[in-house]
């Protein structure tokens, strides 16, 4: 899939967003990647995770985690693809955590799959819970990667593997354009408003 069709995919879907944004990673962007608008189809969920699982499909995975909220719809059919179990992780008194009687078991070999990442924090949150229960990282795999591939992961044995790649513009929020400008940022992600 080419990265023409996969923003193509976002646009006639209305899951690329323009306007004044502040992300989950605390910095503004003028654009949001709303992954669960295109993820709502079927057949587009299904096509965007088959680019995942077939990169993944001759290697060696027996469980695949993604960090709630927007990661689990992408675990779940990566995992589906790759027949193998899928559990999440949840934000809990600001920590994530794996709760539900979900576990990860010494020596599995985990995949972490994510919807959108910009810095990698909630990814590098699973990471961490994964090597804490002697589980070993096979790989990182999302649907866009907004870092341009700056953001990696020294656990995984191969470079985040994404969807779609592209630098897009964020901002600190104390030098923010948008902000200057005096147009109010909006927060539509999972942690967010809408």
């Amino acid at each position: 899939m080419t990265p023409d069709r996969v923003l193509s995919i976002f646009k006639e879907t209305g899951a690329l967003l323009e306007g004044h944004f502040l992300l989950t990673s605390g910095l503004h962007s003028n654009q949001f990647f709303q992954c669960a608008k295109v993820l709502q189809y079927p057949e587009h969920c299904e096509s965007l995770c088959s680019v995942i699982a077939g990169h993944f499909r001759t290697q060696r995975i027996d469980l695949v985690v993604a960090p709630a909220l927007g990661g689990i719809v992408v675990g779940q059919e990566v995992g589906r693809q790759l027949g193998v179990r899928t559990i999440f992780a949840e934000r809990k008194d600001g920590a994530m955590q794996i709760r539900r009687g979900f576990e990860v078991k010494p020596g599995e070999h985990v995949l972490v799959c994510e919807d959108v990442v910009t810095t990698g924090g909630s990814v590098q949150e699973v990471i961490a819970l994964v090597l804490e229960r002697k589980g070993l990282v096979a790989g990182v795999a999302c649907i866009v990667d907004r870092s341009g591939g700056t953001v990696q992961f020294p656990q995984a044995p191969e470079p985040l593997v994404p969807v779609l790649r592209m630098n897009a513009v964020t901002y600190e929020p104390d030098a923010c354009p948008l902000c200057a400008q005096g147009t109010p940022a909006t927060k539509p992600g999972s942690r967010g408003n809408a």
